[in-house]
């Protein structure tokens, strides 16, 4: 019987897990809701509900070991682990299981090289040094509240209180307005009712009250990454010259290089990650954007050799690989092509 093992990669806004054998092949993928144990609304019940997804039609007798990729486990080491034993043994399985920090995940999921250096920037933000596929230093990843300067939810914080900023009379108009009024109609007719006497929230109607009601009301009920919903309005916005929207998206690409150069310089002398790449992770640097561009100039030379994520649930089991394996680097490879 061949064995085969798992990799969870568990986010703000989502969670993916990889069923993975001995030789690379996937045999199995499940998806479901944010399981951050900072912030997700029941990240236990999107774990189980994942690895139950990607275990269909698989002997839980051929698992030989998994690795859970949290965010928000370094802060919450004990509620990690709690509910990741508790959903290993919900789904009947046996074999070795390791909780390791999410951008060790993103950077396996990317490249089968052992050391170089990871920059984040998606519901969260953060950059961290792997060095031997383990995770040796890091620069912020401390939450929406206290830190993930350039992430998603800090974009999105900005963009609100950029609209707070106009309703008050205390900035110009900005496009940004149309955005928020969105989320915050999208909130009052899915969530919580319109306010007696109103209609839905739009741009002409908008009013303070309503924008703090619905974030607190939204960040309540679906935690800071509805917040980070905002993030591709602001892009959008700032791709059509909107000011306001420029000037969010240029803070955060500096957040984000300040935060990648505070690694210094590694192992070896040169760009931050030493003589490994430099892997770009999270939906704001992988894709064709504003961001991704800006950060890419503001780094410079000092990026080196940058190498887009791919599947970080694919580097979890990766990892797994090479934890039953005496030789896992041929399959690693394969199975994040």
């Amino acid at each position: 019987m061949t064995a085969v093992v798992v990799g969870v990669d568990g986010g703000g806004t989502g969670t993916r897990c990889v069923v993975a054998t001995e030789s690379g092949e996937v045999a199995g993928r499940g998806r479901a809701g944010g399981s951050n144990v900072l912030s997700a609304a029941d990240p236990g019940e999107s774990l189980r509900a994942a690895l139950r997804d990607a275990l269909e039609g698989v002997a839980g007798a051929r698992v030989a070991g998994g690795v859970f990729a949290l965010a928000g486990a370094e802060s919450a080491r004990e509620r990690a682990e709690s509910l990741v034993s508790g959903v290993w043994r919900a789904c009947g399985l046996d074999g070795r299981v390791e909780i390791v920090p999410d951008p060790l995940a993103a950077f396996a999921g990317a490249t089968a090289e052992p050391s170089g250096t990871v920059l984040i920037a998606g519901t969260g933000a953060m950059a961290a040094r792997i060095s031997g596929r383990r995770l040796t230093a890091r620069v912020d990843g401390h939450g929406w509240l206290l830190g993930d300067e350039g992430s998603g939810v800090w974009i999105g914080r900005r963009a609100v209180q950029a609209v707070l900023a106009l309703l008050d009379g205390r900035a110009a108009p900005t496009a940004l307005l149309d955005a928020v009024a969105a989320r915050v109609a999208a909130w009052e007719t899915g969530e919580a009712g319109v306010p007696p006497g109103e209609e839905a929230a739009t741009a002409a109607t908008l009013t303070p009250w309503r924008v703090v009601r619905a974030v607190h009301g939204g960040i309540s009920a679906a935690g800071p990454a509805w917040l980070g919903r905002l993030a591709p309005a602001v892009e959008a916005a700032a791709g059509d010259g909107d000011a306001a929207a420029l000037e969010i998206i240029r803070e955060a690409a500096g957040r984000l290089v300040s935060t990648a150069l505070a690694l210094g310089p590694g192992p070896e002398p040169g760009a931050p990650g030493g003589s490994g790449p430099l892997v770009f992770a999270g939906s704001l640097l992988t894709g064709p954007t504003a961001l991704a561009a800006m950060v890419r100039t503001g780094l410079g030379d000092a990026a080196g050799t940058v190498v887009a994520a791919r599947d970080s649930a694919a580097g979890a089991a990766a990892l797994a690989l090479h934890a039953v394996l005496p030789d896992a680097l041929a399959a690693h490879r394969k199975l994040i092509v």
